[in-house]
């Protein structure tokens, strides 16, 4: 391996990150870093996650943010701020939008260092009742990361099933207390689904 393991996405990914004087956040990219070491995996993360990023944002910084790095693991987490701006500030992102510029994106990523690909699917954990109106417009761009990683012949993390079953179980706040922004359990539960999605695409 000799480009760095990357994530690029909003909040989630994001995580504090630019406060954090190792740029790694206090979130998932974080306990990432941390199993990996634990593990004796000797391999640089970076964290390029900006909060409130749409697929348009990671469309602008993509060259310095991604191409750049040329990294050989690229994980893409984006899609639930395409959703909620719809809703709050009545600026919507079609899911025929979100997949087009999502694939132009992949696109750039394997021609310029060919990295394998680990696309997350967004998820939401209603906790008002208007946050159940989002899942409609949410479950296109799921469908579309599900689609894209099928064409990309990525590895694909499904959060929100995994999510919406443990929010079953432990209830929507415990795993994020907002809906959207998850909680330690939240986290540990993002970090697991993600490194079963790695190890499966490796093996």
């Amino acid at each position: 391996m000799t480009g760095p393991v990357l994530f690029i996405g909003d909040s989630i990914t994001d995580a504090g990150r630019r406060d954090d004087p190792q740029g790694l956040g206090t979130g998932f990219v974080r306990r990432v870093a941390e199993q990996s070491a634990i593990r004796g995996f000797h391999r640089t993360i970076l964290n390029r996650g900006i909060s409130g990023d749409r697929i348009g944002d990671l469309r602008e910084r993509w060259g310095r943010d991604v191409i750049a790095h040329a990294p050989s693991i690229l994980t893409v987490y984006v899609g639930v701020n395409d959703t909620w701006r719809r809703f709050d500030r009545g600026q919507p992102t079609s899911a025929e939008h979100f997949e087009s510029v999502y694939r132009g994106l992949l696109d750039e990523a394997r021609a310029a260092s060919s990295p394998r690909l680990i696309l997350v699917e967004p998820f939401l954990t209603p906790v008002r009742d208007e946050q159940h109106e989002w899942l409609d417009d949410l479950a296109g761009k799921r469908a579309a990361v599900a689609s894209l990683a099928t064409e990309f012949g990525a590895a694909f993390v499904p959060l929100h099933r995994i999510l919406t079953v443990a929010a079953a179980h432990h209830g929507a706040a415990a795993i994020a207390a907002d809906g959207v922004h998850p909680t330690e359990l939240g986290t540990e539960l993002i970090v697991e689904a993600w490194e079963a999605a790695e190890g499966a695409a490796a093996a």
